[in-house]
């Protein structure tokens, strides 16, 4: 990375299918920040880039160098995105605990359009940490159950359980096409 924080397109291996992540918006382009697109081809010193929506920009990357690799990318950056398949990494000994909460695991989950997979080091401790309630809660909207001023405790790991456990097995294959 340069000093002002960008990517050295030099150093990064890009080919034909590569996916990167816009990590800048490009107006005259109209491409958002953490826009996903994945390379068509290169030729002259630029490239032709399919955008996840479909369209086809060409880009000089020594002119646009807010690019990174796309090929995963973090609960914040996919708010708005849908992938075919997510997979979310939730590790219940990490020391963010403010990061793990039920917001976050909707936020992750709900970007799959046809699978959703959790992994966490411990299946026990997963309902705890992703039943954190970090809603918001109005100053003039009283609290049901509230008494003298105390808020009620809720225990959100009870409320979260998971519907059935897949264990897998470890294969090898490979598949043809996408």
């Amino acid at each position: 990375m340069d000093i002002r924080g960008h990517r050295d397109l030099a150093s990064v291996l890009v080919f034909g299918g590569a996916r990167f992540q816009f990590t800048a918006p490009d107006n005259e382009l109209k491409i958002a920040n953490r826009e996903l697109a994945t390379v068509e081809r290169i030729s002259d010193g630029r490239m032709s880039l399919r955008m996840d929506d479909g369209r086809s920009v060409e880009i000089d990357p020594m002119r646009n160098p807010h690019l990174d690799h796309g090929y995963a990318v973090t609960s914040h950056s996919s708010q708005g995105q849908t992938a075919e398949r997510v997979l979310v990494h939730v590790d219940t000994e990490l020391g963010a605990k403010d990061l793990l909460n039920n917001r976050m695991a909707y936020v992750s989950i709900s970007r799959g359009a046809h699978d959703a997979q959790i992994f966490t080091n411990d299946r026990e401790k997963l309902p705890i940490a992703l039943g954190h309630d970090v809603s918001q809660q109005s100053a003039h909207a009283p609290k049901v159950g509230m008494e003298k001023g105390v808020m009620p405790q809720q225990d959100m790991g009870e409320k979260i359980k998971p519907q059935s456990v897949q264990e897998h097995d470890i294969s090898y294959g490979f598949s043809i096409g996408r």
